[in-house]
C-alpha cells in the first residue's frame, strides 16, 4: 500500500523506478514487486497510474526473459498476473482513460504470449476468466486493441486449443469472422490468421460432426470474403480456406459451387476447387 502510494504521489520519478528494476535483479525481487503491481493495477487505483505502470510492464514482460524472468521464477506469479492483474482491467468502462488502460492491458496480455512464457496447464487454468475478456476486446473503438486481440486469440488457441472443447471453440470464431468485416485490413489480417489457428485446433478433435452446423456457417462466411476488393485479402481467405477445407471437403465444395457464380472472378474459387480435389486424390 505505501509503495503504492509512492507510485501513485510522485509518477514522475515513475518510469526512473522501473528503469532501474529493468535488468536481472528484478528476477530476485518477484516476492516484493508482484504484490505492488497487484495493488496498484487494481480498477479503483488511479487512472492515469494504471497506465504509466502498464506501459512500463509491457516493456519487461517483451524482454521477460532478462527481467522479470532472469532468475527463472517468473511462471510462479504468471496466474496473478493473469487473473489479479489483467483480467480486471479488461472489463469495459466509459470514457477515455479506461480505454486506454484496456489497451495497455490487452498490450501486457500480447507480450506476455509474445514471450511464450505460459504454459498449457497455465492457459487452461485462465481460460475461463481470460478468453471472454479478450473476445469483448474484439469489439474495442481502438484498431490497435482489435488487432492485438485477434493474435492474442491465434497465441491463447496455438497453446491450448487441442485441450479446449467443441462448446470452447464455437465460442470464439463468429467475433472472428465478424473481425473480417472491420474498417482495418490490419484487423481484417489478424482475424483471417487466427481463423486459421481455429480450423487446426478443430481439426484435432475426434466427432467432426459436432463442427458441421457451425462449419456451414464458416465457410459462407468466409467465401463472401474471398471476394473481396482487396486481392492480399483474397489471397489470405484462400489460404484459410485450404486450412479449413480437410474437415469437410464435400460441404466446402457445395458452397463453392453454390456461390462461385456471383463471385467477380471464379479464380479463386476454382483454387479452392482444385486443392479440394487434390486433397480427396491424397486421400484415395
Amino acid at each position: 500500500e505505501t509503495a503504492c502510494l509512492y507510485l501513485n504521489s510522485y509518477s514522475v520519478s515513475l518510469e526512473a523506478l522501473f528503469n532501474l528494476l529493468i535488468c536481472p535483479v528484478l528476477g530476485e525481487s518477484l516476492h516484493e514487486v508482484f504484490p505492488v503491481l497487484k495493488t496498484c493495477l487494481q480498477p479503483n487505483r488511479d487512472p492515469e497510474m494504471r497506465l504509466k505502470v502498464f506501459t512500463m510492464l509491457s516493456k519487461l514482460l517483451l524482454n521477460a526473459s532478462e527481467t522479470l524472468d532472469s532468475q527463472g521464477h517468473f511462471s510462479s506469479y504468471l496466474e496473478m498476473l493473469v487473473r489479479d492483474i489483467l483480467v480486471p482491467n479488461l472489463l469495459w468502462h466509459a470514457g477515455r482513460t479506461a480505454a486506454a488502460i484496456r489497451t495497455t492491458a490487452v498490450s501486457c496480455l500480447w507480450a506476455l504470449l509474445h514471450s511464450k512464457m505460459i504454459t498449457l496447464e497455465q492457459a487452461l487454468g485462465v481460460y475461463e476468466d481470460l478468453m471472454p475478456k479478450v473476445i469483448a476486446a474484439l469489439d474495442e473503438d481502438s484498431k490497435m486493441t482489435r488487432m492485438l486481440a485477434c493474435q492474442i486469440v491465434s497465441s491463447i488457441l496455438k497453446v491450448c486449443g487441442n485441450h479446449l472443447n467443441p462448446d470452447e471453440l464455437n465460442k470464439v470464431y463468429p467475433e472472428l469472422l465478424k473481425r473480417l468485416d472491420d474498417c482495418s485490413d490490419e484487423v481484417r489480417i489478424a482475424a483471417a490468421k487466427a481463423l486459421s489457428v481455429w480450423f487446426q485446433c478443430a481439426g484435432i478433435l475426434n466427432d467432426q460432426s459436432l463442427f458441421k452446423s457451425h462449419l456451414e456457417f464458416l465457410y459462407r462466411g468466409l467465401l463472401v470474403h474471398l471476394d473481396d476488393p482487396e486481392s492480399n485479402i483474397q489471397k489470405l481467405l484462400l489460404d484459410v480456406l485450404k486450412v479449413g477445407s480437410f474437415l469437410s471437403p464435400s460441404l466446402l465444395t457445395q458452397e463453392i459451387e453454390a456461390v462461385k457464380h456471383k463471385h467477380r472472378s471464379p479464380y479463386y474459387c476454382e483454387q479452392l476447387l482444385q486443392h479440394i480435389q487434390a486433397l480427396n486424390g491424397d486421400a484415395s
